[in-house]
């Protein structure tokens, strides 16, 4: 066979080779943006469930002095039926809400509200600070994005320690004009090297969750940091203002 047959041959076969490689990188991009278009759909969704009850109960809380002055008009009419009657029907209303966060971000507030309920439902020790400056560069569905994530995978680490070793800290604020995530938590995981090989051995929930905390302080021009020392497991982000 002449050489230069052999060498088209061999081009080709690399020109075929770099074709499949190409489609599939397209086809794999395309599967992330669908991935990631669709969670932030159900992430929005969840945002507005859990902001309607963060709001009703703030509503609830300005309503106060109100329902104290029915209930003493109530009680001062002889009606202590009907007072408690009355009572019965705020506690309905209250009935499995808790305030945690306030940082001055609703869609923030409504996100942490529901995670760090969840953190002390699993019972893991919680120590949390967070203020959220009024203007921002990063949009409320990528910080809930990177907060739920953050959080879902410190529980998800917490859950494989023991029971009483368990830890949660979170600290959301500026630092340097910027903004500053903090979370540490528990972990029975100890890996020497935190880079983007870490990352692609994570699977399920976790592993995705890494990828997509990546991408969005990629998008806006951040800064992650891992560390992970015997027992525990740090994450600090951040993100221009």
């Amino acid at each position: 066979m002449k050489l230069w047959v052999i060498l088209l041959v061999i081009g080709l076969a690399v020109f075929a080779a770099g074709a499949v490689a190409a489609a599939v990188w397209v086809l794999l991009r395309r599967i992330d943006r669908r991935i990631a278009a669709y969670q932030n759909k159900l992430l929005a969704r969840q945002i507005d469930e859990v902001q309607n009850i963060y709001l009703m109960m703030r509503g609830w809380r300005h309503a106060y002095h109100n329902h104290l002055q029915t209930l003493k008009a109530k009680m001062d009419m002889g009606q202590a039926a009907e007072a408690r009657t009355y009572l019965d029907s705020l506690e309905e209303d209250l009935d499995g809400i808790r305030a945690l966060a306030e940082t001055g971000n609703v869609s923030v507030d409504a996100i942490l509200n529901a995670k760090l309920s969840l953190v002390l439902k699993k019972d893991i020790e919680l120590n949390f600070k967070a203020e959220v400056p009024q203007a921002l560069t990063v949009s409320d569905i990528d910080l809930c994005v990177i907060l739920g994530n953050l959080i879902d995978n410190a529980m998800e680490s917490c859950e494989k320690v023991t029971e009483g070793s368990r830890f949660l800290r979170l600290y959301i604020g500026v630092f340097k004009k910027q903004l500053y995530l903090s979370v540490t938590n528990a972990t029975a995981e100890t890996v020497r090297k935190l880079d983007a090989a870490y990352i692609s051995t994570k699977r399920g929930n976790h592993g995705h969750g890494l990828k997509r905390i990546d991408r969005v302080v990629e998008k806006y021009g951040g800064y992650v940091n891992r560390q992970n020392e015997p027992g525990v497991f740090a994450t600090e982000i951040l993100l221009p203002l």
